[in-house]
């Protein structure tokens, strides 16, 4: 875990962020950001203005808040998640090496052992969340690598997880032996094609999940 004291403004304010510390729509004053971090103002503002540009905090009027979430750009971070994981996954498939395969491995083993009647949402998305970026470090694809890290960001501000039922976890290790055997086997379009389809399920259950909490009109 990083070092609080060693961390930027920049940094602080995206974990805070992230951690719902601040939630969707809360405000973001300079003058209490600085005081907060014992810093001066300009890094703050800087901070903020990263991380305008980056999607997590915009501008009404003249306040900075944290974005709410927006269906519509919920489903186009899919879409774009879906194209990087696939080229992940190929690129893993092509490039990985026996420390990556056994790494990737020991992630997919670790989500089967995790007991899914006593594990929380939490360390449901956590063990997920490894099994992936295992990949992502097997592709060796530092572009790869930053834009996945970038899109996770988002995805980790959603509430819940896709993983909260046992039938769909189940199949969720399904799809990621599948994966793990395509990747063992080099073969690149297979891996893809897995990845994508993996993608486009969980958005169709975000999507059901988001109806449901009648956060977004149904079709």
């Amino acid at each position: 875990m990083s070092n609080p004291a060693l961390m930027s403004p920049y940094l602080m304010i995206r974990n805070a962020i992230i951690a719902q510390e601040f939630p969707p729509k809360a405000q973001l004053v300079e003058n209490a950001l600085a005081k907060k971090y014992s810093v001066s103002r300009t890094p703050i503002r800087e901070a903020l203005r990263r991380l305008e540009t980056e999607g997590l905090v915009e501008r009404i009027g003249s306040r900075m808040q944290v974005r709410e979430y927006r269906p519509e750009e919920m489903l186009d971070l899919y879409e774009v998640r879906s194209f990087l994981e696939e080229a992940a996954a190929k690129t893993a498939a092509l490039r990985h090496t026996d420390m990556d395969l056994m790494l990737i491995e020991r992630a997919h083993q670790s989500m089967v052992d995790l007991k899914f009647e006593e594990a929380t949402a939490a360390q449901l998305a956590a063990v997920n969340r490894t099994f992936h970026e295992r990949i992502w470090a097997a592709s060796h694809s530092a572009a790869l690598l930053d834009l996945l890290d970038r899109i996770l960001v988002h995805f980790i501000r959603y509430p819940g997880t896709t993983l909260a039922t046992p039938s769909r976890w189940n199949q969720v290790l399904k799809e990621h032996e599948e994966l793990v055997a395509a990747i063992r086997d080099r073969d690149a379009e297979r891996a893809g094609k897995i990845a994508s389809a993996h993608l486009e399920v969980a958005k169709n259950i975000r999507i059901e999940m988001y109806i449901d909490a009648q956060e977004i009109p149904a079709p």
